[in-house]
């Protein structure tokens, strides 16, 4: 099929891709036109796994295009995917904005009878609003479908998860669209499940907050387990074999980040405030998961005086490793309390520095190593579990560090080799 993709964010570029790869003819549209220049030299502009490859190949395939001019873009698409951000706004709604552009830049400039597929996360309802938004205002005497097709990609996993998905949510109206998208999704050979559109939206908020409530019940309860003397990890293992459960999200940490959890569990609340319920559990989730973030920070304050002057360490910028996305990341929200402190900050990660430079003004020293971060060091705080800080052993802290005094934000060392190396060591739920 002749594919548009609107938007080559995280959401669109990883569906274009994908979507050359099993074998449509793709051509992605941005206003961007850096971005888009950088995408046709065959160099993606975030971080993931796979990305570049799978970027390369469509290209030399000839599958694969990037344009900033929509018009010629949208003009002759079998579907057109709306892959644009929706970012939060203050009250934690959802900025609907780029839908509604691309929604009037479709409706102004398609020639022919399309699916319209709505990708970005959007609001309960959107599609409805889409679909009579676009044949409000078309120009040419053509039949629009619009359907739901929410992506549950994880940061770092993106590619792999969309190839290897446990399922693919449509939400459709009618059967002529549902029968499209199974054409569509055909090389994937994955399930399907058809739902209403209003389901499939639905569907979106509902998993992502359900992850989001795991986690922040997993640390609320290793909290817990600091005050009575348990440890998280044996917990986590315990439940972890009760298959009404499952082994996947119950690791304790600093909270979850990114561009999804907490975006979603905010416009979740935001959605069912606006119909006048409380959703109580959500709400709890936040709440627990902004307190959690800056644990280690009040971990330290009561073992530090003051940061004042003092070396310290930050393993780790990206909110999770695998990718280089800076949002909503512990370590954003603890680097400036301890700069604001005078702490002379040495950071390292592996891709995520260059967003960093790119997007805060820190007066701190970026490095190349973990080694280099550590050397000198008086305090070290670990906000992201990359390779590179979980393969250190033990005494690599002791010997380079002034004083060996860790915080670690995604348990990754063993407590009692930390202790038998002579390093202070401090973890979460243990």
């Amino acid at each position: 099929m002749q594919l548009t993709i609107a938007g080559t964010g995280y959401v669109g570029l990883v569906a274009g891709v994908c979507f050359a790869h099993v074998g449509h003819d793709v051509t992605c549209v941005d206003i961007d036109e850096k971005k888009i220049e950088l995408l046709n030299s065959g160099v993606s502009p975030i971080y993931e796994t796979d990305l570049s490859e799978y970027l390369r190949e469509g290209l030399e395939r000839g599958l694969l295009r990037f344009t900033t001019n929509y018009q010629e873009a949208y003009r002759k698409s079998d579907a057109i995917f709306i892959g644009v951000g929706t970012p939060e706004l203050p009250d934690g709604s959802a900025n609907l904005s780029y839908v509604a552009s691309v929604a009037r830049q479709i409706a102004e400039h398609v020639e022919h009878d399309c699916l319209v597929v709505v990708k970005s996360t959007v609001p309960v309802g959107t599609n409805d609003k889409v679909e009579q938004f676009i044949k409000d205002s078309l120009v040419h005497q053509v039949q629009i479908q619009v359907a739901s097709n929410p992506e549950f990609l994880a940061q770092g996993t993106a590619v792999h998860d969309m190839m290897h998905a446990q399922r693919i949510v449509i939400g459709v109206e009618d059967k002529g669209a549902e029968a499209k998208l199974r054409e569509l999704y055909a090389p994937f050979n994955l399930p399907i499940v058809a739902v209403s559109r209003r389901s499939a939206e639905m569907t979106k908020y509902a998993a992502n907050d359900f992850l989001a409530l795991k986690i922040s019940y997993m640390n609320d309860l290793a909290n817990l387990c600091e005050l009575v003397g348990a440890n998280i990890e044996d917990v986590a293992l315990g439940m972890s074999y009760d298959e009404r459960i499952g082994s996947r999200f119950l690791k304790a940490g600093i909270g979850y980040g990114g561009s999804c959890f907490p975006k979603d569990t905010k416009a979740l609340q935001y959605l069912a405030t606006q119909y006048g319920y409380n959703l109580r559990t959500v709400r709890a989730a936040v709440d627990v998961n902004n307190e959690q973030r800056y644990k280690l920070y009040r971990k330290a304050c009561n073992r530090m005086i003051t940061f004042n002057g003092i070396k310290v360490a930050v393993l780790g910028l990206a909110f999770k490793s695998g990718t280089d996305d800076l949002r909503e990341s512990p370590a954003i929200y603890n680097i400036p309390l301890l700069l604001d402190q005078g702490a002379l900050v040495k950071a390292f990660d592996p891709v995520a520095e260059e967003n960093c430079r790119r997007q805060y003004q820190f007066s701190m020293e970026y490095v190349a190593t973990v080694e280099e971060a550590l050397d000198g060091a008086q305090v070290c705080f670990i906000f992201t579990d990359w390779p590179e800080i979980r393969s250190l052993q033990p005494s690599r802290f002791k010997a380079l560090m002034r004083t060996p005094l860790v915080y670690d934000g995604r348990n990754l060392f063993n407590t009692r080799a930390m202790l038998e190396a002579g390093v202070e060591y401090y973890s979460i739920g243990r």
